[in-house]
């Protein structure tokens, strides 16, 4: 196989049946959906975390450019750029709006305290708050014994009370089904000045359980991605418990 033949391979690869060497199936632009149905993993506690650290305003190095256009940039150094700036001091929040299938409807998010139920309505709920970045990060839990009783969820991420910097954090949020191979989405597109960011839906179509990464980047806050996706609640001003408190 030539030199070239790698390069366009490596273009075409697919992601939906997931990566034997790392069992992981990562959802992109161009493969946004799978089934935990038939992967075999709708049942059991379904952890949805979100993880992330933070980086220097100068985004932690240079940008990545196509091979296919650039193609002896593979073998040209990466130029060292220096930080000129402080940490960025970031909290990412994890949350989760909820539609059940006999109407209830709310959010499970650290933002009031609503931390939900794992085996009651609405079968989600929160671990805690990291507000630090620590390798953990924030945890959901999601009861898919009780799948019957969810028609969607929307798990979304977003900034409290500090300063936008999506583009200064390397985020991920990685689906752990009970059975199967994670599932990953990167927050890895440029929005510098946005405040939240709508992740990834599961919806119940039919009985099979629908994975489809959104990571759509939004302005405002959890209202906004309410009106984004028609969930129709009313919101209000939020605050925080000081930590150690719940």
């Amino acid at each position: 196989m030539s030199f070239w033949d790698g390069l366009w391979r490596g273009r075409a690869a697919e992601f939906e049946s997931g990566s034997a060497a790392s069992n992981s199936i990562e959802l992109t632009k161009r493969h946004p959906v799978v089934s935990l149905t038939k992967q075999g993993a709708a049942t059991g506690n379904l952890r949805i975390n979100l993880s992330w650290r933070m980086r220097t305003s100068d985004i932690g190095g240079p940008e990545r450019e196509s091979l296919l256009r650039h193609p002896f940039k593979l073998f040209k150094p990466d130029v060292v750029q220096a930080h000129t700036q402080s940490m960025v001091n970031v909290d990412l929040d994890l949350g989760c709006l909820y539609e059940l299938t006999d109407g209830e409807k709310g959010v499970v998010q650290p933002l009031g305290s609503f931390f939900g139920a794992l085996n009651a309505p609405p079968y989600v709920t929160l671990s805690g708050d990291d507000r630090f970045g620590s390798a953990s990060g924030e945890t959901i839990y999601v009861n898919l014994d009780h799948r019957e009783s969810i028609k969607r969820l929307l798990v979304f991420v977003y900034i409290y009370d500090q300063t936008p910097a999506f583009d200064r954090t390397h985020a991920h949020v990685t689906l752990y089904p009970s059975n199967g191979p994670r599932v990953e989405i990167s927050l890895d597109e440029r929005a510098p000045q946005a405040r939240s960011c709508a992740v990834v839906t599961i919806e119940n179509v039919k009985g099979e359980l629908i994975v489809r990464r959104e990571v759509k980047f939004v302005y405002g806050f959890q209202a906004e991605l309410d009106r984004l996706y028609g969930w129709g609640l009313q919101w209000g001003r939020g605050y925080k418990s000081k930590v150690g408190e719940r």
